[in-house]
């Protein structure tokens, strides 16, 4: 059988990471990330075999970004591409599953826009420029809201006026839901289940962050919301705060709508609580070095990550295991032992020597002995995306052939 080549493409709010994946090898043909962007900073690294290199990004924006990494694309592809895998933050209420990128689901991307104002736009941004290239083949878009889709009305909706909810599709919607769906099936494999089964309660950490329980692959609550501001505190995000805070702001202070929003999204989190930055390895380096500002980022961040997990671990009849993923997630040991301190109701305890193993080990275990399973899941959203848009490939072509028949 052709091994079909999936190009993901996965923009986030300062990065832009990418595969060049074929549908039997594990290994990606390419990939790389360019991280740093919205800043005078932005590079990117790639490799593909035992070539590797890193290219700096001029003007740090996404769409140079891209500009880089398509000539690589073109170098690197043995064959033509099966399909262009976009993962997409928000999809509102439009869409349960993987779909085929066209007219309506561009503008429904860019309607969503306002929801997810620090990720929608740069994805589309990767979708443009992609189509430009590669004209002649599919290009599907996976959206982070989902796997969420599975949520129960107790979860989903907010205490509003019902109006809102019908008329104006106010509600919770959650995101990371590739790797919510991608880390519990590992958990399931790692520990010995059929795939796809168990109670897991995952936390996706990185400059975004979210955590989910999740039952026999199915998610039953989450912590994003409308828009992926609501819930753990973030890189420059705040995470949940008192819902009066924009009036407070615009009586006291005049701060206007935008303002607030700006100030929100991109000057509160680890980077506002710091007064020092939104990167994780800074603030570990600078508590280390006795800086208040970063002690204070990861006491709040931790105590709010094990608050997120106490609360979501009702939605579960038991719990299987406790997963930690996302950069953040797989390669600070630090923020897993502050964290998994607060959890100690729920018999839950790290060894510490476990814990300790360096980044970059694959799944792992890192619990101490009689307590629930903690698990280390390195993410794979992009594996995750081109089996999504291989079976959507798939399935289309099956009907095709049905309704030929």
């Amino acid at each position: 059988m052709t091994d079909r080549l999936v190009l993901v493409i996965n923009c986030g709010s300062s990065s832009l990471k990418f595969a060049l994946l074929g549908e039997a090898d594990r290994t990606p043909v390419l990939s790389g990330l360019a991280e740093r962007l919205g800043t005078a900073e932005g590079v990117l690294n790639w490799k593909a075999g035992d070539i590797r290199e890193q290219v700096l990004i001029a003007d740090g924006t996404h769409r140079s970004a891209m500009a880089e990494l398509l000539p690589l694309i073109k170098r690197f592809a043995h064959q033509p591409l099966a399909a262009v895998g976009h993962r997409i933050v928000h999809g509102g209420e439009h869409f349960t599953g993987a779909s085929v990128i066209d007219d309506r689901v561009i503008q429904a991307i860019t309607d969503s826009s306002t929801l997810a104002p620090l990720h929608n736009p740069a994805q589309l941004t990767g979708i443009n420029e992609a189509m430009r290239v590669f004209e002649d083949i599919p290009h599907i878009a996976i959206f982070d809201t989902a796997f969420h889709q599975s949520m129960p009305p107790h979860a989903y909706r907010y205490a509003l006026p019902e109006y809102l909810y019908t008329e104006h599709s106010v509600r919770r919607y959650g995101f990371h839901g590739t790797s919510h769906r991608y880390v519990s099936r590992q958990a399931s494999l790692l520990m010995g289940m059929e795939p796809g089964h168990g109670a897991w309660l995952t936390a996706h950490l990185g400059n975004g962050c979210s955590t989910c329980a999740v039952l026999d692959g199915r998610s039953l609550d989450t912590s994003m919301g409308l828009t992926p501001l609501e819930g753990l505190v973030m890189g420059t995000r705040s995470g949940d705060v008192d819902p009066n805070l924009h009036s407070h702001l615009a009586r006291n202070l005049g701060w206007d709508l935008e303002r607030i929003d700006n100030m929100l999204n991109r000057e509160s989190g680890l980077l506002g609580l710091s007064g020092l930055s939104n990167d994780m390895r800074t603030l570990v380096a600078a508590r280390a070095d006795g800086h208040a500002g970063a002690s204070l980022a990861i006491d709040v961040f931790c105590y709010r990550l094990a608050r997120s997990l106490a609360g979501l671990a009702v939605a579960l009849p038991r719990l299987d295991g406790l997963i930690f993923t996302g950069g953040i997630g797989e390669n600070s040991p630090l923020v897993r032992e502050l964290t998994v301190r607060h959890l100690a109701l729920f018999g839950l305890a790290i060894d510490p020597t476990a814990n300790a193993t360096p980044p970059g080990n694959p799944a792992r275990q890192i619990q101490a002995e009689h307590s629930p399973a903690i698990l280390v899941i390195p993410t794979d959203e992009e594996r995750q995306i081109a089996e999504e848009c291989l079976a959507l490939l798939d399935f289309t072509a099956t009907q095709s052939a049905e309704q030929e028949a």
